[in-house]
């Protein structure tokens, strides 16, 4: 059965997105001891944490044509499985490769790519009368985690 999803719908996932990226950050960095690097990746947590306030901040704003439900689905199985998605596809628990800090950045910027094609896949899901919109925000904050972990590998080369 395919779902329509509303931006309300999306913006749930993006918060345990946001919440699984700060986990990935705070356990990296409890595994350097460099302590630059640490900071760097202590700061990346704090910044998927202003992002989940971002993004609750937005949830928050939605129109209620945006939270609407798009199905029959009593037992909330649709976001059920975007949870499901979030948690197992993108910053899902895994072995965090911390030979080096160039291995972490990699396995970031991974991970921020596989959101991103989250969210665009989720962005067809949308309907633009239920806030499609509105995901371009979230695309737009998770495009910018890549510029500044890309930077930081090129500048460890």
């Amino acid at each position: 059965m395919m779902y329509d999803f509303n931006a309300d719908d999306i913006f749930e996932i993006a918060l345990q997105l946001e919440r699984n990226g700060a986990k990935f950050y705070r356990t990296a960095a409890e595994a350097v001891k460099d302590e630059p690097a640490r900071k760097f990746l202590l700061e990346l947590a704090a910044m998927e944490d202003d992002h989940e306030k971002t993004f609750a901040r937005m949830r928050d704003q939605l129109q209620a044509q945006e939270k609407g439900s798009t199905v029959f689905d009593p037992d909330g199985e649709a976001v059920h499985y975007l949870r499901a998605l979030a948690d197992t596809r993108v910053f899902f628990e895994k072995a965090i490769n911390t030979a080096s800090m160039e291995e972490i950045l990699k396995d970031a910027i991974t991970a921020e790519k596989d959101s991103i094609v989250f969210y665009l896949g989720m962005r067809e899901a949308v309907p633009e009368s239920l806030g499609r919109e509105r995901l371009d925000a979230v695309i737009k904050e998770e495009m910018g985690h890549i510029r500044l972990l890309s930077k930081e590998l090129v500048a460890r080369r």
